[in-house]
């Protein structure tokens, strides 16, 4: 009543007819971004704003849809940002290892994949957390400042994963605020294409540890030591994994010599290969994550990541 101007005894207009209001109105405008980011500005004017260091994390929202009522449909994959940058860095790439470039069509393939799509509400997401957790709902992407005002925000399906948005959202920061100094973000946003970009744009990424994935029983992945200048890797028993290829996924496999490894005191450990054949692949961006996990051990680092709770969080 105050924003809009009613006394207690003036009559409200019925809810209904804010709801038509937006749908006919205003549907299909960026109108309430212009609102937010005038808002934005005003708060920046008076130097409220801090965003030297931002913070970027995603909620889920339910959507009102009932998780039973879907049909299933194919649809193509989502294209990411950075998928052209990473087809360029793959080729260049195979041509330092003398290896033939990919031809377009390579990339292009249509890949497609099977998705659950409400009857209710089309433009939401089946979301999966756990065995108790599954519904139709939207995914609220958000950027804050260190002092906790939001200075971006992107709406998008349920399913859509939070490291897919990083990227666009971020730019929209910059666009806005400007170029932060540092971006921190929790272990869903620990992606080499997410390290490539911070770095590439001269931030400084502020990533969390994250446990090695590998099976329970076996050696880990940093025990085996990568030797930039030969571009191999070294067992923990002194045998050397050579780069065999770049897969289009942006991948470089390298592999052990089975005859070395056949009578290895440490083969049950290294792998399940009937071929006693070890495989390691490596990220051609994974120097980037390699760069930040070092900053992670940085005080300046440590104090920023810790704001996230108070922040975004």
């Amino acid at each position: 009543r105050w924003f809009l101007g009613f006394g207690f005894n003036d009559k409200v207009p019925h809810f209904s007819t804010f709801g038509k209001n937006y749908e006919r109105r205003f549907k299909d405008t960026d109108l309430f971004e212009q609102i937010f980011y005038r808002i934005l500005k005003e708060a920046s004017d008076k130097k409220l704003i801090s965003s030297e260091h931002v913070f970027i994390d995603s909620t889920h929202v339910k959507a009102s849809a009932n998780k039973r009522k879907f049909e299933k449909k194919v649809v193509r994959k989502e294209s990411k940002a950075y998928e052209a940058r990473l087809q360029d860095e793959i080729n260049k790439d195979r041509e330092d290892h003398g290896k033939k470039p990919f031809p377009p069509d390579k990339f292009d393939k249509e890949e497609l994949k099977e998705i659950k799509e409400s009857t209710t509400d089309p433009e939401s997401g089946y979301y999966v957390k756990d065995e108790r957790t599954k519904q139709f709902a939207y995914s609220f992407h958000a950027a804050s400042d260190r002092n906790g005002f939001v200075l971006g925000t992107i709406v998008t399906p349920g399913n859509i994963h939070d490291s897919v948005i990083f990227e666009p959202l971020l730019e929209k920061v910059i666009q806005n605020q400007g170029k932060p100094e540092a971006v921190a973000a929790d272990a869903g946003y620990k992606t080499p294409a997410i390290a490539q970009f911070v770095f590439e744009n001269d931030m400084t990424p502020a990533l969390p540890y994250t446990r090695p994935r590998t099976k329970d029983g076996y050696m880990k992945k940093h025990e085996y030591v990568y030797d930039e200048y030969y571009d191999c890797y070294i067992c923990p028993q002194g045998q050397i994994l050579k780069y065999a290829t770049t897969t289009k996924n942006g991948k470089r496999q390298y592999f052990s010599n089975p005859l070395d490894c056949k009578n290895c005191p440490l083969l049950s450990e290294c792998t399940q290969s009937k071929e006693h054949k070890k495989l390691i692949e490596r990220h051609v961006w994974e120097h980037y994550i390699e760069e930040a996990d070092h900053l992670r051990h940085t005080q300046e680092n440590k104090s920023i990541y810790a704001r996230r709770k108070e922040t975004i969080e």
